[in-house]
């Protein structure tokens, strides 16, 4: 029996703000699972971090991957039991309890496009060939042939990497085997949601089955997919994904800074969520680095626009994210064959003693705090005001509030003149910084001083 943490909100990921954890790299997992070794419970590691999410404003948590794999946890070896070098499924429970005691949504990894090489069923056909009953569950499988491993047969890889073995998503037992692990993590770890490994590359059919089945479980259940390319709306859509990854926005928060070119993270804000915007009513998920692609501190030329950055990203529409340590300045480049720099052990003693950027945690909960505190922030349309090679105005608008949000990346601070919408005889007041008030005479505003490499989040009063 099904026993929700939370009552049924409707969107409840459009008040979320999330934290991301790679967890066999934070919890300092072995690269290579022993799979005759005992369990350790690395991952209660992630228990004494509750209290720095609370403090950052976190009130979601992605984790994953979660579930017994080969090395680097999307080679899946068994969907029903916790990875042994993060403990047992009981560890896993009592980490979820705990983080929705505290108030933290949970989201695992959902990695069903491939296994990898240890999946149960793929040894039963490497030692029974041919006669496997599992033979007919992998993509591509030919026996006469030699796979570069030496198999008597070969198969189909994600994206030709053959340790990651692709599954036939549309054999029915492939698709109940799937299915009733996810049902078995609703039950028994109370998740709230998933996110999917390569969903553009995930069978649409299989999409819809597995939407089905986790709002049959919970009506509530949040399905968000890793998609890089293509027009997003394909997938996130009635019936099958809520959100996807919003790699376009991902990219312009960067190299807008990088360029200094808020024109492109513009163009990127108006397409999506402008009044003609094409994903308007979407709440994709917005992110500055994950544990597949550069930390954006390495990514920016000068360190002081992370600061520019995340203001952008705690008030542009979507469900911002946090990935482990961003919020503390980390660097980290991935190499041409190793992603382990991306993913590493960190101590939060260490980071709160000699991060890189120790200002930048409070800049971080200070933006997060007016985001819960202004709901046009997280649910308002999206409306540009103004926009230069540094500076960035929009607004944020429900039919009961508007904000007005200034960004200035430049090292001096900035004047940023604009129209304001629905602003005729009323003031803006900053909630940044308090005291601050800017007239509107005839609905048109001029805010000075800016300050260099930060905002002015403004409410129209």
């Amino acid at each position: 029996m099904v026993c929700p943490t939370y009552p049924m909100v409707t969107h409840w990921a459009k008040d979320s703000f999330f934290y991301h954890i790679y967890p066999l790299g934070f919890c300092g997992a072995p690269p290579r699972n022993d799979l005759q070794a005992p369990p350790l419970a690395r991952l209660e590691k992630v228990s004494p971090w509750i209290d720095h999410l609370r403090r950052l404003g976190v009130n979601a948590l992605y984790l994953g991957p979660l579930f017994e794999s080969t090395a680097h946890g999307y080679d899946t070896a068994d969907y029903y039991r916790l990875d042994r070098r993060l403990g047992t499924n009981d560890t896993l429970t009592a980490l979820v309890a705990e983080l929705h005691a505290a108030g933290i949504r949970v989201i695992f990894d959902g990695v069903f496009h491939h296994v990898g090489r240890d999946f149960w069923a793929f040894r039963d056909v490497q030692q029974q060939g041919e006669q496997s009953p599992y033979a007919s569950w992998f993509a591509g499988l030919k026996f006469g042939q030699q796979s570069p491993y030496g198999d008597p047969f070969i198969y189909d890889g994600w994206n030709g990497a053959l340790d990651l073995v692709k599954l036939k998503l549309g054999h029915p037992d492939v698709r109940k085997h799937l299915l009733d692990a996810v049902v078995t993590w609703i039950r028994e770890f109370d998740i709230d949601g998933l996110r999917l490994d390569v969903a553009d590359q995930v069978a649409m059919p299989f999409l819809k089955e597995l939407a089905t089945t986790c709002r049959a479980q919970r009506s509530d259940f949040w399905l968000m997919g890793e998609v890089i390319h293509g027009d997003y709306r394909r997938w996130a859509k009635p019936g099958v994904l809520d959100s996807v990854t919003n790699y376009e926005c991902y990219k312009g928060l960067f190299s807008s800074h990088v360029d200094k070119n808020y024109f492109e993270i513009a163009y990127a804000l108006d397409r999506q969520f402008g009044p003609n915007g094409i994903y308007r009513d979407l709440p994709l998920y917005s992110f500055a680095d994950n544990h597949d692609v550069d930390r954006v501190a390495s990514s920016l030329k000068e360190s002081r626009h992370l600061y520019p950055l995340y203001c952008l990203l705690l008030t542009m529409p979507g469900v911002p994210s946090v990935y482990y340590g961003s919020e503390f300045g980390v660097e980290g480049k991935r190499g041409a064959h190793d992603d382990s720099v991306l993913r590493p052990c960190l101590e939060l003693d260490e980071l709160m003693a000699n991060g890189p950027q120790p200002a930048l945690v409070d800049a971080i909960a200070r933006l997060a705090t007016l985001r819960h505190e202004l709901p046009a922030l997280r649910h308002g349309d999206y409306q540009q005001l103004a926009v230069a090679h540094e500076q960035l105005a929009f607004a944020r608008t429900t039919p009961e509030q508007r904000v007005v949000v200034v960004v200035n990346a430049s090292e001096q601070p900035a004047t940023v003149k604009f129209d304001v919408p629905g602003g005729h005889g009323r003031k803006l007041v900053d909630r940044l910084e308090p005291g601050k008030e800017y007239p509107t005479p005839r609905g048109k505003a001029s805010i000075t001083n800016v300050p260099p490499g930060w905002a002015r989040v403004l409410v129209v009063e």
